[in-house]
């Protein structure tokens, strides 16, 4: 059986670029629009009413940001994958943006392919962000963060599968490749993902892919090997 199409948002205040990509991501069987705002308040609402899996959301809008909206809607629907698409290539949209709880970051004249791709990326709980955007926000992770330190108190609170599943999320897998890997349920693994990010005070999966390359985890994921037995 086929599974369900992806149910995506697409918010932005420009009519004609909207009404645009909802046209070109029609041809697409496995992504399936849901509803559309043209502001953030709209977008919190019909969030609220049709629950997208996915929201593309613009970051520049009047009245409320595109970062401001992201954060209402994570606040009520944490699991929601939301993916800034606009022009700006400014750091502190980006930076913002990820604070915000932003699990993807592309720019407008991204080919559409890639958007497709990313949309279901995004729903299976990894993220999209273009290697030159996740360069920039490594690096302020690494300067407002403080000095790399093997095996700190953030690490020691981890259990050994917590830390695995850290060391694969870093290294871009999906929650998918790693439940598969791992001969665990993808549920298993959002559950670890979850008390990893409460363990370490992070909000989403790119801070803590960022905290693993701070504490020198990022590198080639273990393969062909079980995780130990979880710490009690």
């Amino acid at each position: 059986m086929a599974a369900a199409p992806v149910r995506y948002m697409v918010v932005d205040d420009h009519t004609l670029f909207r009404n645009g990509l909802v046209s070109l991501l029609q041809q697409f069987d496995d992504v399936q629009l849901v509803a559309e705002a043209s502001s953030g308040p709209e977008a919190i609402e019909k969030a609220r009413e049709t629950a997208p899996q996915v929201v593309l959301m613009d970051i520049s809008m009047p009245g409320m940001t595109g970062t401001e909206a992201t954060r209402a809607i994570l606040e009520e629907a944490p699991e929601t994958a939301i993916c800034v698409l606009t022009v700006s290539e400014q750091d502190e949209d980006l930076f913002s943006a990820v604070r915000a709880g932003a699990r993807g970051y592309l720019l407008k004249d991204t080919e559409l392919d890639t958007l497709h791709d990313a949309i279901k990326v995004l729903a299976e709980g990894g993220t999209s962000i273009t290697p030159a955007l996740a360069t920039r926000l490594l690096e302020e992770f690494a300067r407002a963060s403080p000095a790399p330190r093997s095996g700190g108190p953030g690490l020691d609170q981890l259990t050994t599968r917590e830390r695995e599943i850290l060391e694969y999320v870093a290294a871009g897998w999906r929650n998918q490749e790693i439940a598969d890997h791992l001969q665990i349920a993808v549920n298993t693994v959002k559950v670890h993902l979850r008390n990893i990010l409460e363990k370490l005070d992070l909000r989403n999966r790119q801070q803590a892919a960022a905290f693993a390359a701070q504490e020198g985890l990022v590198g080639p994921p273990p393969v062909g090997r079980h995780a130990e037995a979880d710490r009690a």
